[in-house]
């Protein structure tokens, strides 16, 4: 099996990193976490890379003096430089442009801590408390020129408990983005996803026992 070359952008700890270098560590998995690039040489997640001997890269944003589109050529140039096939996004703190989108259109994906299309942007735990909504979850996109958007591969939910805080809601949305962004890129990394409109086809069965409802 030909598995993807895959690079990490991570901006700080990499805590989502860290979840698709345990799942690529299986020799079965179809992606192989070849490069991690940072736009900050301070974020922690290099370090933990360097620990798994993991490539990596820094593209500093501030050595670019507020032109974005040279920063991400810089990136992309990094990239293809690895041979990397497929790119994720994981607490990668920097609002694309359309360049780098569309140069790795339906190549990169991202992940977001809510339920898209609620609550894009920061203070996600906050926000899901102040609106008083039941679940809460975390999603897998592929990136578009928006942020926060892009057709949905994997979503994740958990209950909102009546006791809960933004950092006990936080807390159970990151043990689920563990969970499923290693999933959606094993469905990318093998060809199962399928774009049609806004929609991403997986083949996933449709039982209505499925279901997550809460209360119960």
């Amino acid at each position: 099996m030909s598995r993807k070359r895959t690079a990490v952008l991570i901006s700080g700890r990499g805590s989502n990193m860290g979840a698709l270098i345990s799942a690529a560590m299986e020799p079965s998995y179809p992606a192989e976490i070849a490069l991690i690039v940072s736009n900050r040489p301070d974020a922690k997640g290099l370090e933990r890379a360097a620990e798994f001997g993991i490539p990596t890269a820094v593209v500093d944003h501030t050595g670019f003096a507020g032109d974005r589109e040279a920063f991400e050529r810089a990136i992309d140039a990094v990239l293809r430089e690895h041979r990397i096939e497929l790119v994720t996004l994981a607490g990668f703190m920097r609002i694309l442009t359309p360049y780098l989108v569309n140069a790795w259109s339906g190549r990169m994906i991202n992940i977001h801590p809510a339920l898209l299309p609620s609550f894009k942007g920061l203070a996600t735990h906050e926000r899901a408390l102040d609106e008083g909504v039941k679940i809460h979850g975390a999603t897998v996109h592929f990136v578009s020129a928006e942020m926060d958007d892009g057709p949905i591969i994997v979503q994740g939910a958990v209950p909102v408990l009546d006791h809960d805080t933004a950092e006990t809601l936080a807390a159970r949305v990151l043990e689920v983005e563990h969970r499923i962004y290693p999933k959606a890129l094993e469905l990318v990394a093998t060809g199962k996803t399928k774009v049609t409109g806004a929609r991403v086809l997986t083949g996933a069965a449709s039982e209505s026992e499925l279901q997550l409802v809460w209360p119960d």
